[in-house]
This record gives structure tokens, sequence and C-alpha cells, in this order.
């Protein structure tokens, strides 16, 4: 087996409208496909990031994250910016808490973190 690329993430948000309007106009991800899924009263929306996609899934009552983010499992997701400050002014112009700048230590680049409506931890780290 030989493993490509990363083909999509998938995300269960709490509100879907608030997370639908996070990820299309705060971040500014692209509308693939967005389903309603009538049997699970659930909606299923495919966002473009790259050649990769972000799965949004809304279910009624999704349990919480037990613990941030030391949690076993998926830890964050991240994307890499070609210019973080830049990506930071653009995230606080809408109103969005970063954390200060840190420095990785092995590879000497900048990376920062924030949240979205979920509080689900999400990486920016400059490439």
């Amino acid at each position: 087996m030989k493993l490509r690329k990363i083909h999509h993430v998938a995300i269960i948000c709490s509100d879907y409208e608030k997370s639908k309007a996070f990820y299309v106009n705060v971040l500014n991800l692209k509308i693939i496909n967005e389903h309603y899924r009538e049997d699970r009263n659930s909606y299923k929306l495919d966002l473009e990031i790259g050649d990769s996609r972000i799965e949004l899934f809304s279910f009624k009552n999704p349990p919480r994250r037990p613990s941030y983010p030391e949690a076993c499992g998926l830890r964050h997701l991240c994307f890499g910016v070609y210019d973080i400050d830049e990506a930071i002014n653009e995230l606080k112009d809408k109103k969005i808490e970063v954390e200060d700048v840190r420095v990785d230590e092995i590879t000497g680049r900048k990376f920062t973190f924030f949240s979205d409506p979920d509080n689900l931890p999400i990486e920016l780290y400059e490439i």
C-alpha cells in the first residue's frame, strides 16, 4: 500500500450554521457539496482546501471533546500558510482570537493556534 495524500478530515460540529459560516466566511474554504441527510437529521458539507477536503457534519447533541488538546485521538487541524502575520491579521479583522506566535524548536518555523466555534484547536503553520 502506498498512501498518496490526505483526502479529507471530518469534523462534527454542534451548531451547523455557525460552523458553516466560520469555515466558509472566516477561513474562506470553498463549498464543494452540501447534503441534508433526512434519515439522520444531519448535514454533510464538503469543503475544498487545496487538493484535500474537510467534511463538516452536524449531529444532534454530539458529545463534547474530553479535554483540550491532550485527549487521545486527533489532536488538531493544521493549515499551512505562506505569511503567518498576514493570516493572523485577517483572523483578527474577523474578530477571531489568536494565540501568540511561537517558533517550532525543530524547524524554526512560526506557528500559532486559534479555535473553531466548537473550540476545536486549529493551527496555522508558516511554510
